[in-house]
């Protein structure tokens, strides 16, 4: 089943979308972030056998009204993925050396029916095409069309008991290919963590692709976390284990840098990096900076996640 989430762009969707799954929907207008249609699709990564569509009504601020889809090339050609070196530009050479298949995903902790579930296991869950901004803790940022599942519909099946309060992830540890992770960056595998009710929202998205394509390796194939009102840091990739756990766990970039990269790392214009303001940001392709939205733009659907919060205390 595939599905559109609500994005701010008013590119032509034939301009953004590969054309044959373009010219296969049928598409409506419905009303609210929340609104949403039924779709078909004959399995992935076939998704030009789409038959039907829909693009729901969408909230524009202002600021934001003339985002467009970043092209797929400069997506696959700079990003962080440490693992395979730290520049931008390396990722997309050095990850060609990651074996996604098989592939497997370890969930256990705090619930009732721990698993352990294959990548084909998982591209059997219902898909939806979502178009998130992407928001850089280093000040750039992109739109991306994801294809994937919400994180709560994985969650669900293994029960989370009482006790669960946080979600913990880790990506796959394999320093003969994944390079990088025989340097000293980070301590090695990968962490990250939210909390179970950011894990449980609807916008949490669990990632098998993009711009209507199978996951590339750079981008953390086979399958990662998409959280778009954090950091981009926080959307781990390449996830071979999820444990709910009680206790807050640790992650990756709060453990080598805490007084850097707080555990939340919502997106947040008033908390300046110390060493560089979050005021603004540049969106790959642009020459000009743009200002940067509280929540990425989704404060309206997650900003009651943090209801009594300090936000610059819990950054």
């Amino acid at each position: 089943m595939l599905f559109k989430f609500p994005t701010a762009s008013q590119a032509r969707e034939d301009e953004v979308t590969p054309r044959a799954l373009f010219l296969s929907r049928r598409s409506l207008i419905g009303g609210g972030a929340a609104a949403f249609a039924v779709g078909g699709m004959a399995g992935w990564p076939s998704l030009a056998d789409a038959a039907t569509f829909q693009v729901p009504t969408t909230r524009k601020p202002a600021d934001v009204a003339m985002d467009a889809v970043t092209p797929m090339k400069s997506a696959t050609t700079y990003n962080n993925f440490y693992e395979f070196g730290t520049g931008k530009s390396d990722p997309a050479d050095g990850a060609k050396a990651l074996r996604t298949r098989p592939w497997e995903i370890v969930i256990d902790g705090e619930v009732a029916k721990p698993i352990t579930i294959g990548i084909d296991d998982l591209l059997k869950f219902s898909m939806e095409e979502r178009i998130y901004r992407l928001r850089c803790v280093e000040g750039w940022s992109m739109v991306i069309p994801w294809v994937g599942f919400p994180l709560a519909e994985l969650l669900k099946r293994v029960e989370p008991t009482a006790n669960a309060k946080y979600v913990a992830f880790q990506t796959l540890l394999d320093p003969e290919r994944m390079y990088g992770q025989k340097s000293w960056v980070l301590n090695w595998p990968y962490v990250e963590g939210l909390r179970l009710d950011e894990a449980m929202h609807p916008l949490t998205l669990m990632a098998v692709g993009m711009y209507g394509e199978t996951m590339p390796n750079q981008n953390g194939a086979p399958i990662r976390l998409v959280v778009p009102w954090k950091y981009g840091f926080k959307s781990i990739k390449s996830v071979v284990k999820i444990s709910l756990v009680k206790e807050q766990p640790p992650t990756a970039w709060n453990r080598s840098q805490p007084r850097e990269y707080g555990f939340f790392s919502n997106v947040n214009p008033d908390v300046d990096h110390p060493r560089w303001s979050q005021a603004t940001e540049r969106r790959v392709g642009d020459f000009s900076r743009r200002k940067t939205l509280p929540f990425n733009g989704y404060g309206e659907d997650v900003a009651s996640l943090y209801s009594g919060m300090d936000l610059r205390a819990n950054f």
